[in-house]
């Protein structure tokens, strides 16, 4: 008797009821999905706060190991696709006009940062590979910020001025990044062969200061 009472209750109990105990049985789900947005936003403000900071300590440089203990390659990949995607100069043509195109400016700079690297590691450097790729990395801001500014100064024409103004900016640029990327990578390398790593440092950062400055857009 009980059992039919509580089978027929059931029956004709409201449609609101079942519909609580649905929204009972979804709630924990959507918790759980809330919760795993929020914790998504979290890690994402954190690692975007953290590439900041870099930015800093690069626009800043001082002996710090900031860059060396928290390396990521965030930061690199996102100057080396913006500096990459700013030498393109919006042509479709850029192979014909000899502007590099976004592969080799990309690969370029992977490259010449891997070959800095394995010639560190040769030479007795300390840091490990993938700190060595930060630093580089992260130290291609200046050079980035000179590309900006040398894309704004074209606006105006293409003359002797223009020239000298990039020039200028470019220089800088390139010293900034140099000195920067010695600032940190100095202390992991032997006194004895500290001009042995630099040299490429110089290189590398000469070759993208001269595609920089020998870039002209399209007409």
């Amino acid at each position: 008797m009980c059992r039919w009472a509580h089978r027929t209750l059931t029956m004709i109990s409201p449609p609101w009821m079942s519909l609580s105990k649905t929204l009972l049985q979804v709630k924990p789900c959507i918790n759980i999905a809330i919760n795993g947005k929020k914790n998504v936003i979290v890690y994402n403000l954190r690692d975007l706060r953290a590439v900041g900071q870099k930015f800093v300590h690069v626009m800043y440089p001082k002996k710090s190991s900031a860059l060396l203990r928290d390396w990521d390659l965030w930061g690199p990949l996102l100057l080396c696709v913006t500096l990459a995607l700013m030498l393109q100069g919006g042509s479709a043509d850029s192979k014909e006009d000899g502007r590099p195109q976004f592969a080799e400016v990309f690969v370029i700079i992977w490259f010449g940062s891997v070959i800095i690297t394995l010639n560190s590691k040769l030479l007795g450097g300390t840091i490990s590979f993938f700190q060595s790729l930060c630093v580089l990395g992260y130290c291609i801001l200046p050079l980035t910020v000179a590309m900006i500014v040398c894309r704004i100064v074209l606006l105006g024409g293409s003359g002797l001025t223009s020239f000298l103004v990039r020039l200028i900016v470019v220089t800088a640029s390139f010293s900034w990044s140099t000195f920067a990327s010695t600032a940190f990578l100095a202390d992991s390398q032997p006194p004895n062969r500290k001009a042995l790593v630099v040299y490429p440092v110089f290189l590398f950062y000469f070759v993208i200061g001269w595609m920089i400055l020998t870039f002209s857009p399209s007409h």
